[in-house]
């Protein structure tokens, strides 16, 4: 049999986005633009916890949001509801963002007047973990009724978290999921982590998050 020649097309892709996410990176700290990637499976409660945290700091920085989606723009409106500047992304079909496709959504927002801008990305445990979009932060949230186990069950979604918001934690007497080994299952994973219980709905725990949240950008500001 003739020798068949194998390109390696998901290596190549990645590096290329790897490489775009990068130089993002830099374009947004010259203009002071600190960039949140926010992921989740469907129904986990981004669009809420949103909502909960541009009441808490809208009033301490500019808060620009991105909602990216396959169809629709329900999210979108219910984050203008908030006061926020948002914009709606439709991918198209596509189960995650890149960071040609963030940078697309950045121009489209117009961040001249964004000190934050949080990217809500299409609800998926998968595919938007494997695409840096060029954030300066990953952020993810896992619900109570998803159960404990994801962590195990996703291995590269919570590898690549600087912080996880386990949410709908006023629900977890009615679900069989362990605290602890969530939290034990989530450093397996990534042992520098941060885990903060929340409860989207009640408002619990955001005051932790949005402190964390601040505390990054700041940090992110300064850094040589």
């Amino acid at each position: 049999m003739a020798d068949v020649r194998i390109l390696e097309i998901k290596q190549s892709v990645f590096a290329d986005n790897d490489r775009q996410a990068d130089e993002l990176r830099r374009e947004l700290k010259e203009k002071g633009v600190f960039l949140l990637n926010l992921m989740s499976s469907p129904g986990s409660g981004k669009t809420t916890t949103l909502m909960r945290t541009i009441a808490a700091i809208g009033e301490k920085v500019k808060i620009g949001v991105m909602e990216a989606d396959i169809d629709s723009d329900v999210d979108a409106r219910t984050i203008a509801g908030s006061g926020a500047k948002v914009i709606q992304l439709h991918t198209g079909g596509m189960c995650h963002l890149d960071a040609a496709m963030t940078r697309q959504g950045l121009e489209g927002l117009e961040t001249g007047d964004v000190e934050l801008a949080i990217l809500e990305n299409v609800g998926n445990l998968v595919c938007p973990a494997e695409f840096d979009t060029g954030a300066c932060k990953n952020a993810m949230i896992l619900s109570v009724p998803e159960g404990d186990d994801k962590p195990l069950k996703y291995p590269l979604m919570f590898s690549i978290c600087d912080v996880v918001l386990i949410n709908k934690i006023d629900v977890l007497p009615y679900f069989d999921f362990d605290m602890d080994k969530c939290v034990e299952n989530i450093h397996m994973r990534n042992p520098g982590a941060k885990v903060i219980p929340i409860c989207a709905k009640t408002g619990e725990g955001i005051d932790k998050w949005a402190k964390w949240l601040l505390e990054q950008r700041e940090i992110w500001l300064h850094k040589a």
